[in-house]
């Protein structure tokens, strides 16, 4: 943390910390549904995590479905956007 920490910022770091767990990139991870149970202001962390250049976790995109009914349920293949299911934060970010 540094000096210009502010009581907000400190109560959030916590959190996330607490709610994280190590990542292989050597950072740490912290899972969005995690963050969203906590009940804490959603969008004031997720400012946080971006101030601290954490970034949302890459998804790997589904392959297509292929058989009888692959098709007809309107499986899009992996190209549709979706939300990030995780947050992954620089090594050192949250000691």
């Amino acid at each position: 943390m540094n000096a210009e920490a502010t009581p907000g910022d400190i109560e959030i770091a916590a959190l996330v910390k607490r709610l994280s767990r190590p990542h292989s990139s050597g950072g740490d991870v912290v899972e969005r549904a995690a963050l969203l149970a906590s009940g804490n202001d959603f969008g004031a962390v997720m400012e946080w995590i971006a101030e601290h250049e954490g970034v949302p976790e890459a998804m790997v995109a589904e392959p297509p479905r292929r058989g009888l009914h692959g098709p007809r349920l309107g499986v899009s293949g992996g190209a549709a956007s979706r939300t990030p299911l995780r947050f992954v934060l620089p090594a050192g970010t949250l000691t």
